[in-house]
């Protein structure tokens, strides 16, 4: 218990937060209500072996970096907490666990699966050739919504693949905030990053520009499924959360990037979530 529990901290558990709602949001989407039961039951469990293979994944690759890098130096693995061959072991049974539940949901779920395996595993490698490590995470956090629609209805639509850029451009604008308290790290380190290539002033600029485009990639979503206003508050908020994300964190305070990235997204996704569903249940 002692190991799982040193386990599911390593890979931040808590923080499936981030993209669930929105593997949800694209389940009732493609139901226009409620799915089935079976369906989120499924879903759920692949959401929860993709992320987590995902993270075992990128802390086992990532480990030698983690461990000269102050501050993950006492992540699990480089301070001994747990051993290689263990988390090889939570990361083969988390992508079981995806591959049965792509199985269950339909034959289309199980054969674009190696897709989203693919994106998974890359982003572990990416900071170590390209900058666009942090659109490789939006990509495989945005696969969410498609996946789950796919995983109800069997066949791609618009609406999910909006949805997906909106949460891939979302995803990066916020990992490039989280990045700059590695910047000089990085530097050292010849790792590649959009704060360490251009500045973390520059880079801000970026991740708000990443943050204009996601709403109005959300607000495309409402068009093409004929939303109604209820949705649009949700969309509302995300934007004030996203306006509030880069009042907290500037070139020259950084202090407040824990505020900005885990609990202003974390409420920006589950609030999305419920009023996308509110107009889904009551207004349609």
């Amino acid at each position: 218990m002692n190991k799982l529990k040193v386990f599911f901290e390593m890979i931040k558990f808590e923080h499936t937060i981030f993209a669930l709602p929105f593997a949800y949001l694209g389940a009732f989407l493609a139901s226009k209500g409620v799915p089935a039961a079976g369906k989120l039951f499924w879903i759920t469990l692949a959401m929860i072996g993709a992320r987590t293979a995902a993270m075992s994944l990128n802390r086992i690759i990532d480990r030698h970096i983690d461990a000269r890098n102050p501050r993950t130096a006492q992540r699990a693995l480089p301070a001994g907490q747990l051993k290689v061959y263990e988390v090889y072991v939570y990361t083969m049974l988390s992508f079981l666990l995806l591959g049965i539940s792509a199985y269950k949901l339909n034959l289309l779920a199980l054969w674009l699966m190696p897709i989203a395996v693919f994106f998974l595993v890359l982003y572990s490698y990416t900071k170590r050739f390209t900058w666009v490590c942090h659109f490789v995470l939006g990509i495989s956090l945005g696969l969410a919504p498609p996946g789950a629609w796919i995983g109800v209805t069997g066949h791609w639509a618009l609406a999910p693949v909006l949805l997906g850029l909106g949460v891939m451009t979302w995803v990066a604008g916020f990992d490039v905030v989280y990045a700059c308290q590695d910047v000089e790290f990085d530097r050292k380190e010849g790792l590649y990053s959009i704060p360490a290539v251009f500045g973390v002033k520059r880079s801000l600029e970026i991740s708000a520009f990443l943050h204009i485009i996601a709403p109005v990639l959300f607000i495309a979503v409402g068009v093409v499924m004929s939303l109604s206003w209820l949705f649009y508050i949700g969309v509302g908020i995300a934007i004030f959360l996203l306006l509030r994300q880069h009042h907290l964190v500037s070139a020259d305070d950084l202090s407040k990037i824990g505020i900005a990235f885990f609990d202003l997204n974390g409420y920006l996704s589950i609030l999305l979530f419920v009023f996308s569903v509110l107009d889904l249940l009551l207004l349609h």
